[in-house]
């Protein structure tokens, strides 16, 4: 059983080090999350926790799926702090361990963040992802649009230049009025 919950920031902080193990295996196991290979425990605990300022000011919210023994999974929320962009979020950081995969558990992350957006009020999500990654699948079948691709956007955990998809989708009162 596999529930999912989110985080205040000092969780955040408390589970730093189990959330550094959850971004040093997907990093290690080719995962393109914004980090290199290989990922150093410390290096990630500290970016973990450099994400409790932000989920305490409202700017980021952090959901885990925790499985009976270790985390499995998370995604996140970043709000724009500018009074214009309001209404939209960027889906950032969804990950599942390589344990955890084939379960349905990315699109339950998925669909938690986009209730929540919803919930808050929010009309617009967007998130970019490594073209032909296996999210790029996630996003098609969730209803997410895809709008394109910019070549040789990051690189992959291993240092090799790949495009980005960027997707986007109408939720809540904008997706109900279409």
């Amino acid at each position: 059983m596999t529930a999912v919950s989110r985080l205040d920031a000092a969780e955040v902080l408390a589970q730093a080090e189990e959330l550094a193990g959850l971004l040093t295996d997907t990093v290690d196991d080719g995962a393109s999350v914004g980090f290199l290979a290989p990922l150093d425990r410390a290096s990630a605990v500290a970016w973990w926790e450099g994400r409790a300022a932000a989920v305490s000011a409202g700017h980021l919210a952090v959901w885990v799926a925790r499985g009976a023994d270790r985390v499995l999974g998370t995604v996140g929320l970043a709000f724009p702090d500018k009074p214009n962009s309001r209404h939209r979020a960027e889906l950032v950081k969804l990950m599942v361990h390589p344990q955890g995969r084939g379960r349905g558990l990315g699109r339950t992350l998925l669909t938690t963040a986009e209730r929540a957006a919803v919930a808050a009020g929010l009309t617009l999500l967007h998130l970019d992802t490594e073209t032909g990654s296996p999210a790029e699948t996630l996003y098609l079948s969730a209803g997410w649009t895809r709008l394109g691709a910019i070549p040789d956007y990051a690189t992959t955990p291993s240092g090799e230049l790949r495009a980005t998809t960027v997707f986007y989708k109408r939720v809540g009162a904008a997706a109900a009025a279409m």
